[in-house]
Parts: C-alpha cells; structure tokens; sequence
C-alpha cells in the first residue's frame, strides 16, 4: 500500500457519507421549498455520492501491491477512477440540465426561504472537503482526489448560483419568474464542464506525460549525493496512482567493476525510495560518466 492510502480512504468515506447528508436535505428542503434549484444543487450532491464511492474504489484497488501478471502496481485505476468520475459528471449533468428544460414548460412556484438557509449550509460543508482533498490530492498525486475535490469547488460554485436564483424568484417574482429554474440550468452546465476537465486532465496521466521540473531536480539531487554517482544522463518518471516508477540512466566511473557499478546502483534506488515517498520504485541503467564528471 502506498504511503498515505489509509487516510486517502478516510477521506473518500468521509465525502461519502457527507454527500449522502448532504443530497437528502437539500432534495427533502428543496422539494418542500418548491426550489427547483436547490433540488438541482441536491442532486448534484447524490451525484458526489456516487463519485465519493467511485473515488474510494479506485483509490482501493490501486493500493494492491505488484503481481506478476501487473509488475508496475494497480495504481491506474486510481487514474480511470478519475476519468469514471469525469464521465458521470457530464452524463449528470446532461440529465439534470434536461429535466430542468422541461420544467420551464410548466407553470412556475415561487421558493421558500427556509432554501436559502440550507444552501448555506451546504456551502460551508463543500468548502472544508474541497479545501482537504485538493490538500491532499496535491500532497499524494492522486487525479481522483484532485477530480473528487474539483467537483466540490463546483458544490460551492452551484450553491452559490441556487442561492441567487431563489433569492430572485422570491424577493422579485414578477421579474424574475424563471430564475430558479435558469439557476438550476447553469448548475447543469457548470457540472458538465467540469466532467471535461476531469477528463482532460486524467487522460494526460494515462498518456504518460512526464512529471514537473521540479520533480525531477528532487529526485536527481537525490541520486546524486550518492558517493560514486557522477551523473544523470537520463531521468524519467511515469505515474502510477499516488506514486510514480522512474527510470534513470546513472554515470560511474568507466573503469570500475560491474560489482561496484551495482553497488553504487543500489544505493542509488534505496537512497531515492527512502528520501521521497511518492516514488514507488527505480530502474537504473549504468553508463560510463563522460571525461569531464570524472573525479
């Protein structure tokens, strides 16, 4: 299991059961509130539910160690698990911007307050979660937590625009007849914009795109403050869930022996897998360092 997994489960169950809270007040309040938009911000949050659960799974099967039919780990389905979740936000948010078109065909009930002040409530929750997971997902390089706490930003964003819909329909009827449900319709649209860029950005993990600059000065400096190390010639990383395998083409001494040169290799691999937590393993290629890194 990968350093730090315990508490990304913890905090995928911990978004379940909020989320779970969460939908049934606002569906229960926004139906009794006659708030189209605050059922519709209700639903988005049955949606997180099912991406909460998404997230746990993904994070939980990636933590299975290496077999020998998968060497590099599990730690892509932390990655399709975050591609899982992009694909349920646009098909939600399809569905709901949907219903909500044919909403507008009937005749238009003005909301009550008592919306307003679940809503609120509901933005303080998806603030701290979106605060902790995108903390996390930063500390751990994990793409379903950063997808799980974008959706969250998102919570906070819709709650926000059902907060101005009821307020406009309730304080303005006569002018606003249909801002209610135009607010749920924005929901909607933000819910599937936000599905594409959780894919977009999961798709580019898959595709191998190499880590920051200063990702990989962290790991050369590592491998260099290893005595007999002379050089980086090459220095790759892909990413595999929460950690990440790299390859690295590591200078010696020409003239030494192959026992040495697998020595110096091996401190190399332990000192880098000790140093930095999020690289899971090393594969080292020795090459002869060139005239000018010899001692």
């Amino acid at each position: 299991m990968a350093p730090d997994t315990p508490l990304a489960l913890r905090i995928a169950r911990v978004s379940v059961v909020a989320g779970l809270c969460l939908a049934t007040l606002k569906i229960s309040v926004g139906y009794w509130a006659n708030s189209l938009a605050v059922i519709a911000d209700g639903i988005e949050s049955a949606g997180d539910v099912v991406a909460s659960v998404i997230l746990w799974l993904g994070l939980r099967f990636s933590a299975e160690p290496a077999d020998e039919n998968h060497p590099y780990g599990h730690g892509r389905v932390e990655i399709l698990a975050g591609q899982a979740i992009g694909a349920f936000l646009i098909t939600s948010g399809a569905i709901l911007g949907w219903q909500t078109i044919l909403h507008l065909q009937q005749p238009q009930s003005i909301p009550r307050p008592l919306a307003l002040v679940t809503v609120f409530f509901s933005i303080g929750v998806k603030l701290f979660l979106a605060r902790w997971k995108m903390r996390a997902a930063r500390r751990f390089l994990s793409a379903a937590l950063e997808a799980d706490a974008a959706n969250d930003w998102l919570d906070v964003l819709s709650g926000v625009v059902a907060i101005c819909a009821v307020a406009l329909n309730y304080w303005q009827p006569q002018r606003f007849p249909h801002a209610d449900s135009v607010g749920s319709i924005l929901i909607a649209a933000l819910v599937i914009v936000l599905g594409f860029k959780v894919l977009r950005d999961s798709s580019w993990e898959l595709l191998d795109t190499m880590p920051s600059a200063e990702v990989l000065a962290e790991i050369r400096a590592c491998a260099l403050s290893v005595p007999g190390a002379l050089g980086i010639e090459k220095c790759r990383a892909r990413k595999t869930g929460l950690q990440y395998h790299v390859d690295l083409h590591l200078e010696v001494q020409p003239d030494i022996t192959v026992d040495s040169a697998h020595t110096i290799s091996g401190k190399v691999r332990s000192a880098i897998r000790q140093s930095i937590p999020w690289v899971a393993d090393v594969l080292i290629h020795i090459e002869p360092a060139p005239e000018q890194n010899k001692n």
